[in-house]
């Protein structure tokens, strides 16, 4: 697999806005390629930062950092724009440049009952969307992008929990297809009731989501009996300026009124080191990005719940609605 940096874009964005230094962040895959990039901006006579923390998504900008060390611009590779900021941001989103024909014809096998697609992909696929269209409807199908909803750049474009497109197209389709990794199946197959389809071109195979969404919902069910049971809770308030959910206010007013004791704490990247200084909490409510509490929740040492299934916990909102609007 090659990766196209997509170098005359950043040249030409560079030139037109002609800072003196710029920040860079780098997608965790990718920061191997820092000298390369350094290279290229340094070449233009722009001196370059490079962010070393974590940057999991769009949603996760470095703008403290960047004031920090006095640069006039972030160069973001790796994802699409996600939000909009007072800050000046270049957003580069990366191709992967493979062949998908072998993983196209390998889908079709899982895909023999089904007419009509939903496709969605990750934003380093988006260059391949016609192809991967004009596959499946030379073979009888019929293909239905994901709408461009809330913090989607594109339609059809999909990322870790923003589902709103697919969810807008579901009475539409039969199943759906997701051009990318598990990170996004998985949140699809939690947001959607339609099959899902994954074909993973970083493992170079083609899976079925089957059973993951209900196995995934009996530990969310789970937890949520656990955070009423708590006694001590934690609500943990994101600093990534694009993962931001909840008002912390109203959940601490409902717990209070249930007899719970309730801290908030502020927390940038969540880890379950800082999570077990807190010995004394019970369980943590997290505010930041929903898929923390999803994804890891093996990794951590105390139950940790989204603002959504805390509202079910408080009873605020049931669990056949969460079933039925999808948990993200």
């Amino acid at each position: 697999m090659a990766l196209n940096f997509e170098k005359e874009k950043l040249t030409k964005e560079l030139k037109k806005r002609r800072p003196e230094k710029v920040l860079v962040q780098l997608a965790e895959g990718i920061k191997k390629n820092a000298s390369e990039i350094e290279e290229w901006i340094k070449a233009l006579g722009i001196e370059v930062v490079f962010s070393g923390e974590t940057c999991w998504g769009g949603c996760d900008i470095a703008i403290d950092e960047a004031r920090a060390v006095g640069a006039d611009l972030i160069v973001h590779f790796g994802h699409a724009e996600f939000i909009q900021t007072d800050f000046p941001v270049i957003y580069i989103g990366v191709k992967d440049i493979l062949n998908l024909n072998h993983l196209l014809e390998e889908s079709l096998k899982s895909l023999e009952k089904y007419k009509t697609i939903g496709l969605s992909y990750s934003i380093q696929h988006r260059h391949d969307l016609e192809n991967i269209r004009r596959f499946y409807e030379e073979k009888d199908k019929k293909v239905i992008l994901s709408e461009k909803k809330g913090t989607n750049a594109y339609e059809g474009h999909i990322t870790g929990c923003q589902y709103e497109g697919l969810k807008a197209i579901q009475n539409d389709v039969d199943c759906f297809v997701i051009i990318g990794n598990q990170f996004h199946s998985m949140g699809a197959t939690l947001a959607v009731k339609k099959p899902v389809i994954l074909i993973d071109v970083y493992n170079n195979n083609v899976r079925t989501m089957e059973g993951l969404r209900d196995k995934i919902l009996k530990q969310r069910s789970i937890a949520i009996e656990k955070l009423r049971e708590a006694k001590n809770i934690g609500i943990i308030i994101g600093m990534k300026c694009g993962q931001k959910f909840g008002s912390p206010e109203k959940l601490m007013e409902k717990l209070k009124e249930q007899g719970k004791n309730v801290i908030a704490i502020t927390m940038g990247e969540l880890t379950p080191d800082k999570i077990m200084n807190f010995y004394n909490i019970d369980a943590f409510i997290e505010l930041a990005c929903p898929r923390i509490a999803i994804d890891d929740f093996a990794n951590y040492p105390k139950p940790i719940l989204t603002f959504r299934e805390a509202l079910v916990a408080v009873g605020e909102l049931s669990w056949d609605e969460i079933l039925d609007k999808g948990i993200l």
